[in-house]
């Protein structure tokens, strides 16, 4: 989410793609976000849609692999942002669910909707770490993308 381009670009309908292939216990992409990560980036999307386009909003799933713990727990903080529920990452997943998991795949699950992570954002002024291959990722995208749009790519 670029809320900056998402301006210039002035939407009338959001439409987001949530999957869980970024969790950090997926073995597909490496980015290793956390749960509360992907509960953020849902709040910031509806928060954007409630700015810019009168709260419409199209939330779909998609993607993850770490079917038993990840997504159902990502997929459900995200319907509660999408209904205004706000369940909080401190919420513990349901008694009933953990047995299930446990007697259907002999794993145990997270006790919280969370991963027990505190997060924190530094911001690109003072943040950008020009070692870590996922800053260098991002800030090379903005330096291609922003400019075509009249943004200052160096800053939100």
């Amino acid at each position: 989410m670029v809320p900056q381009l998402a301006e210039a670009f002035a939407p009338d309908v959001i439409v987001s793609q949530h999957g869980c292939d970024s969790h950090v216990d997926d073995p597909l992409t490496n980015l290793r976000l956390s749960v509360e990560t992907q509960r953020q980036a849902a709040l910031s999307i509806a928060d954007l849609a409630a700015n810019l386009c009168g709260g419409r909003w199209i939330a779909t799933g998609g993607g993850g692999y770490n079917v038993v713990s990840v997504v159902p727990r990502s997929w459900s903080l995200l319907m509660s942002v999408a209904a205004n529920g706000r369940i909080r990452c401190s919420t513990p997943v349901p008694v009933s669910w953990r047995e299930y998991v446990k007697e259907r795949y002999g794993e145990d699950t997270q006790p919280l909707m969370g991963d027990g992570v505190e997060l924190w954002w530094r911001s690109w002024e003072v943040g950008y770490d020009p070692n870590d291959e996922i800053d260098r990722t991002v800030m090379a995208t903005r330096k291609e993308i922003f400019p075509l749009h009249g943004l200052d790519p160096w800053f939100d």
